[in-house]
């Protein structure tokens, strides 16, 4: 029988593909500096969002698969670029007045207008943390601020001082004929105002380790760029990231591909190996267009979170991360229900296949214990039905259907069923819309009313599946599928809807008759 090893050197599923790049590049050696190095990058001047989410539990899968593939130890680095000088007061926060006037000093110069931490910077790196430790992601956080200033840079710092012609070879093609008369790929740190400078780089001297420039009250300066006197501009300063840390896999969106060009011949230039990694592609809204922050056109991670849990989010993010999708509160249900699915379907699955499944890529390679019952769909249905308001209304018929599930032993359940209510009460209420039935579709009703009630209380959902399909089969319908739609659109309100046999069985036999005579009763419109 094959090892895992040996079924992971094949397994198709992307993080394998990955991996596989990593260890093709190490050659199967551990690294010089005893490790394989994963990085994701992180701009502090806002809040985490979903793209944030996105881009570490991506990273961290294709961590996970080399793991399997490799004894070779790993480490994942969250950078912070917390030394960037603040460009904007944004406009959440408290105290903006404050805040403006500290505008191009770096971040861990800004007092943090919370009043909780040392600066701004270390105000929104506390928010990473705690948003990566939420999700429980193993990573190590790198501070910007912390590496220039500690002079673990430095080294590269004067690499790229002494390539400095070089790196304005590559960059000064890709700048407007305005900015490249002031460009230089180092921002002083003026030692007069704090702030990060963009000015022209008046002279370099790479054996003194010094560059000269206009500081802002006009006096020319000379000072090292080193020891955190200086950083750079982000293009430079990410390719010297990729040579100094000896980064190997970082990944990044689709629209960073030409920066991601330009920092690998910058690494290059500086005698380092770019990484391995690959550019995933961007979000779109419900009508195909990029999601964009300033048109707030896109599903926030809040959002995705409010109706459902976050093994859905990841799940989505490992699916299909070449191709753009659609970011919106519609494709939730779907990425809840194909969670679940995957997840029943791993315990029995063959070891190879097994490799292949996305829960396998959420999970480390092992499936959620609980039993979680029922579907979301389903889960909709009944809030809709039930009208439900509260999780209790909805457990009331929970306990009825599985007995042995609770809150307390079903927690996953429990935690399904609080989204459920939420998503039902603020998407699925607002949009009902029900009708009448048609001449056909009446005489089927009182067809499956007559039928359940011949059924006994302890029918199951396959049963009461079957007999909807005779029904269906035995009135003129153009196929069965208008019978379940036509079901749908009467009893539940909506185009599409659950297994009906299933709902039935969730919703109570006795409860559907009513809910059926409900119909027949009311009078024509």
């Amino acid at each position: 029988m094959e090892t895992q090893r040996e079924l992971a050197m094949q397994a198709k599923a992307w993080p394998f593909e990955e991996a596989r790049k990593l260890l093709a590049r190490t050659n199967g050696q551990v690294p010089a500096k005893g490790y394989v190095l994963f990085e994701t990058g992180y701009g502090p001047s806002g809040l985490p969002h979903i793209g944030t989410f996105g881009e570490v539990a991506r990273t961290t899968m294709v961590r996970r698969a080399f793991q399997c593939l490799s004894d070779i130890p790993t480490r994942l680095f969250a950078f912070s670029d917390d030394m960037d000088g603040l460009r904007k007061v944004p406009d959440n926060i408290p105290d903006q007045d404050m805040v403006r006037q500290h505008l191009g000093r770096p971040l861990t110069q800004v007092p943090d207008p919370f009043g909780k931490f040392e600066s701004f910077g270390h105000h929104n790196n506390a928010m990473l943390r705690q948003f990566l430790d939420g999700f429980g992601f193993e990573y190590e956080f790198q501070s910007s601020t912390d590496w220039y200033q500690s002079g673990r840079f430095d080294a590269a710092l004067l690499a790229v001082l002494h390539h400095f012609d070089e790196i304005m070879a590559v960059m000064l093609p890709t700048l407007g004929a305005e900015r490249q008369a002031t460009y230089s790929p180092f921002l002083p740190i003026s030692p007069s105002t704090g702030r990060v400078l963009q000015v022209p780089v008046l002279a370099h001297d790479a054996d003194a380790g010094t560059i000269v420039f206009v500081d802002e009250d006009g006096r020319k300066v000379e000072q090292p760029v080193t020891g955190g006197h200086c950083k750079l501009q982000w293009k430079p300063d990410w390719g010297m990231r990729w040579f100094g840390l000896a980064v190997d896999y970082e990944m990044s969106g689709k629209d960073l591909i030409p920066s991601v060009a330009l920092a690998a011949k910058i690494c290059k230039i500086l005698g380092g190996t770019p990484p391995e990694g690959f550019n995933y592609e961007l979000f779109l809204d419900e009508k195909g267009q990029k999601i964009s922050k300033s048109k707030g056109n896109g599903l926030t991670m809040e959002e995705w979170l409010r109706y459902a849990p976050p093994e859905s989010l990841a799940l989505y993010m490992f699916q299909k991360p070449r191709v753009a999708k659609r970011l919106y509160f519609d494709v939730i249900p779907r990425a809840v229900d194909d969670y679940l699915s995957f997840a029943e379907k791993l315990p029995g699955e063959a070891p190879a296949r097994q490799l292949e499944n996305p829960v396998w890529h959420i999970h480390r390679g092992t499936a959620p214990s609980e039993k979680v019952h029922l579907s979301f769909g389903i889960l909709l249905n009944l809030a809709g039905v039930a009208n439900a308001d509260s999780k209790d209304v909805m457990w009331g018929f929970i306990s009825r259907y599985a007995p042995e599930a609770t809150p307390a032993t079903a927690p996953f359940l429990d935690r399904l069923v609080g989204y459920a209510v939420t998503y039902y009460q603020d998407f699925v209420k607002p949009t009902k819309r029900y009708r009448a039935p048609n001449e056909t579709e009446r005489a089927a009703l009182v067809d499956l009313l007559a039928v359940l009630a011949a059924l006994p209380a302890t029918a199951d959902g396959d049963q009461i599946q079957q007999q909807i399909y005779e029904i269906g089969k035995r009135h003129p319908f153009p196929d069965l599928k208008a019978w379940f739609q036509a079901l749908y659109e009467i009893l539940l309100g909506q185009t599409t809807g659950p297994r009906m046999g299933s709902f039935t069985q969730l919703y109570g036999i006795a409860e559907t008759q009513a809910l059926i005579r409900g119909v027949l009763d009311a009078p024509a419109a």
